[in-house]
Parts: C-alpha cells; sequence; structure tokens
C-alpha cells in the first residue's frame, strides 16, 4: 500500500510517496521518476522494490512546477520536456538529496540508501550521488548504491561529476535520445569507477523498461530488472 507522505525543503514541502516492506523495515530505496512524473509505472516498479525487503519514496520532482500528478495524454512527451527545461536542476538535486537524508533518517530504515532513477530519474540520480560526494551536502551520506536507466542527462554530466559510489547504468543501443557513440563514451567515462558496471542492450530503445510505452523492449526490460535486483542485492542486502 502506497502512503502519501511530505518531505521538507528549503521551499516548503515536497509531496511523495512512500511504500514498506512486508516487514516494515529494510534499507531504503529512492526512486526518481521520468519526465512523465511518478507514472503508474514508476509506482509498479517502486512497488516491486518493497516487495523485495526495501523502504521505498518516489518525490514529486515537479512539485515546484505544481504538478504533482503524472502528465498523460497523446502530448505527454512534449508536456514531460516542457516541465524539464523549466525545471531548476540545481533545485531538483537539492530536492532529490533532502529525500535521501529523509530516507535516511526514518526508523524503518535499518541499512543504507541507494537511489534508482528512470531516464529523467537517471541523470538526476547521477547527479545526486556526485553531490553527495562533494561535501556540499550537509549532513547527508554519500549514496550505498545508484542505479541509472539510461539516464537522459548523462551525456552533459559524465565528464564533469564523479561518482565512486557503486553504480549500475543500463543503456539500449538503439536509444532515440543517446546515441549509440554517446552511450559508449559514457561507458568508457564511468568505468574508470572500479564499482561502476554499464550494461548495454543490443536494439533496445530510450525507455525500454516502461511496459506502458510502444519502446517497451521485454527482453531487455527483464534482463536489466534481474541484474538490478542482483546489483542491489549485493550492495543493499536485506536481512
Amino acid at each position: 500500500m502506497t502512503q502519501h507522505v511530505t518531505i521538507t525543503t528549503d521551499a516548503g514541502e515536497m509531496p511523495a510517496h512512500l511504500w514498506l516492506p512486508p516487514t516494515g523495515h529494510g534499507p531504503g530505496i529512492v526512486v526518481l521518476q521520468e519526465i512523465f512524473g511518478v507514472s503508474d509505472y514508476v509506482q509498479r516498479r517502486a512497488a516491486q522494490l518493497a516487495e523485495q525487503g526495501y523502504v521505498v519514496v518516489a518525490p514529486e520532482i515537479f512539485w515546484r512546477l505544481g504538478v504533482t500528478s503524472p502528465v498523460e495524454g497523446d502530448d505527454a512527451l512534449q508536456q514531460g520536456m516542457g516541465l524539464v527545461q523549466r525545471l531548476d536542476w540545481d533545485a531538483a538535486v537539492g530536492d532529490a538529496a533532502a529525500t535521501v537524508q529523509w530516507l535516511r533518517d526514518r526508523d524503518e530504515v535499518t541499512a543504507g540508501v541507494g537511489v534508482l532513477g528512470f531516464c529523467f530519474g537517471g541523470g538526476l540520480g547521477y547527479a545526486v550521488a556526485a553531490h553527495l560526494e562533494s561535501g556540499d551536502a550537509d549532513d547527508t551520506a554519500p549514496l550505498d548504491a545508484l542505479v541509472s536507466y539510461y539516464g537522459s542527462a548523462l551525456p552533459g554530466l559524465h565528464e564533469d561529476l564523479t561518482v565512486t559510489a557503486p553504480s549500475l547504468h543500463h543503456f539500449g543501443l538503439a536509444d532515440s535520445f543517446i546515441d549509440t557513440e554517446t552511450v559508449r563514451r559514457i561507458e568508457a567515462s564511468l568505468t574508470r569507477q572500479p564499482a561502476t558496471v554499464v550494461e548495454t542492450y543490443a536494439g533496445a530503445d530510450h525507455a525500454f523498461d516502461n511496459d506502458d510505452m510502444p519502446w517497451h523492449d521485454p527482453a531487455s526490460s527483464t534482463l536489466a530488472w534481474s541484474t538490478t535486483a542482483q546489483f542491489l542485492r549485493e550492495r543493499l542486502p536485506v536481512a
């Protein structure tokens, strides 16, 4: 069952969704949304993580724009891209970092905290991990794990920001938004860190994990989710 919660930020209370595991406690995972918001798909993935034993929270990152529900309709992609263009990136990084701290402070969280992000959220998660390692975030420890699915901001981040936390990145090699040459550059850059793994999927487009989208690739999605689950079990083991 989803609980509706709020997270205190420097601009007020940010709405978020919380899922508890069957035991009621465990490691924490912050799930960061696609450009469509905390969609039904994102909520399904968050619920699956909770079933695996994690305390999961998904913040409404577009809340500063007055948007706290998913964008839908035939023009959802255009709406989502418009929201991202209007978004204050630094504020979004700060809000996501505040969510990490909020989760660490929960009594239900009995181990480390990781971030899992999709598309927009995958790039945001990488920026949050770098922010938490930079020392600019007060009283917040570095991430214990990061999983990024086709992080859309990574082409502009990987050369300037370094993340040493254990991280797993998924990219399709038929991505309509991140071409294969760029994926390979990102892979070469990120894997300079020994705890970083980049997995690629031949024939998979952007958003290949989202089964509500025409780009969904069932085989790649299943393989990537299995790899994600194994990575999280190793980095954020459930007691």
